[in-house]
């Protein structure tokens, strides 16, 4: 899961990050409307969490141009006590849900997985190609082999792989998607992601070929 966080209070925003980081997923921070549209715009998401006052601008009202413009990516709205006569109006607009601040991670952890149930529920929930089936939700990959639990970025990675198979990614695509802004990148991060991938598809049908000077795919047997 990879999180975008809408908040300018520094300590709240860096808290959120380093528990869903300890959690395994992925996590920018935005401290200002500005920010936050600057990465949606490059930036793929799974959720976003989003404070309603904040220095350039009204949350709210963000969170309706989103809409407008068809940019639907799963909001959680992080409302104080005060605000919440306010919590009709946000789901009206197009937020999934709010939690009343102060929150215990444990609380918004499940309302982050509740979301992303209703999201995908409705969609393709896990991904199968040859003999290999993930469920992104639940980081889980069944193999002929048995049952395997994968890291966020292994996760991520794979996901990748699975959602476009026989396509050939790039080193620097797959950086570009894997890794967070607020993560560092070390030269070899990729291959070694990749190499505990393979190690987990060892006697399956489907695997990671390098193409030599172009990439990475994901081929069967």
């Amino acid at each position: 899961m990879k999180v975008l966080i809408v908040e300018d209070t520094q300590k709240l925003a860096e808290s959120l990050a380093e528990h869903f980081i300890l959690g395994g997923h992925g996590s920018d921070i935005a401290g200002s409307l500005e920010i936050a549209e600057e990465l949606l715009a490059v930036t793929h998401y799974d959720i976003a969490l989003l404070d309603i006052m904040l220095p350039d601008g009204n949350g709210g009202e963000f969170l309706r141009r989103l809409r407008r413009r068809k940019i639907m990516v799963p909001v959680i709205v992080m409302t104080a006590r005060s605000e919440v006569s306010n919590r009709v109006d946000l789901l009206d607009i197009g937020a999934d849900d709010y939690i009343i601040k102060p929150f215990d991670f444990v609380e918004l952890e499940a309302r982050c997985r509740a979301v992303l149930r209703r999201h995908i529920g409705a969609e393709q929930t896990e991904l199968t190609v040859g003999d290999i089936t993930l469920n992104p939700l639940t980081a889980e990959l069944r193999t002929p082999i048995g049952l395997h639990m994968l890291r966020n970025r292994e996760l991520r990675l794979l996901e990748i792989f699975m959602n476009a198979p026989q396509i050939i990614f790039t080193k620097d695509q797959l950086t570009d998607r894997l890794l967070t802004i607020s993560e560092a990148v070390t030269e070899n991060a990729i291959e070694v992601y990749i190499g505990r991938i393979r190690k987990k598809l060892t006697g399956c049908d489907a695997s990671i070929e390098t193409i030599r000077g172009l990439g990475y795919k994901l081929v069967t047997a």
